[in-house]
């Protein structure tokens, strides 16, 4: 299967809104995280394929649970799932936040290169952040466990904005420790097209 052929599928499956020509940023963006991975070591998905399932799908498969109009993904790593999300959604203005400077530099060329208006980069650690206005939504991929994701993360968060975290797995462990002052909204199941792990959405509101 090709590229395009898997990215349209996968987007028809997940019932979003995502034109023709934002799927090809999407492939432009696959193509510029398989070159830069070579050197930087981005992420361990090496194939393109894999690279549209794992990556693209996974992160677009989130875009019906977004709030507001302001998000900041927390160590975005490579943009995930923070430019996916700002491509197919050209209204929200991203902020993608980590603190490893290597992958910084990716993000500030893919922004260059995709010509993604909507989206800043900020290198620096997510607990020293403070941004002049907060965040709609405040998400996470593979960050950290649920409970110190709220306690480096819930500062960003806007009056009524919620902390939204992927995970895997039905994450029961993580859930019974976080503290007793945020409120868990709802647990989503997230079915990523030609994916066979579990995917969730785990939406926390701070008090």
């Amino acid at each position: 299967m090709t590229l395009p052929v898997k990215l349209a599928q996968g987007v028809e499956q997940l019932g979003v809104a995502v034109s023709p020509e934002t799927q090809q940023r999407l492939l432009q963006y696959v193509a510029l995280l398989q070159k830069w991975n070579k050197t930087h070591n981005l992420t361990a998905v090496r194939e393109p394929l894999q690279m549209v399932t794992r990556h693209v799908l996974d992160s677009l498969a989130v875009l019906p649970h977004l709030q507001g109009t302001r998000l900041i993904d927390v160590g975005t790593g490579a943009g995930l799932p923070g430019i996916p999300l700002a491509l197919a959604r050209p209204d929200l203005q991203v902020t993608l936040l980590d603190s490893t400077h290597k992958k910084t530099v990716f993000l500030q060329q893919a922004c260059i290169e995709l010509q993604l208006t909507n989206v800043s980069v900020v290198c620096e650690r997510v607990e020293a952040f403070q941004p002049q206005d907060k965040f709609d939504s405040v998400i996470s991929r593979a960050f950290s466990d649920l409970g110190e994701f709220v306690k480096l993360a819930r500062h960003l968060c806007a009056p009524g904005g919620a902390l939204l975290a992927m995970k895997g797995v039905y994450p029961y462990e993580e859930l019974a420790l976080l503290p007793a002052d945020v409120a868990v909204e709802q647990v989503i199941p997230l079915d990523v097209p030609g994916l066979k792990e579990q995917r969730h959405l785990v939406v926390i509101r701070t008090q």
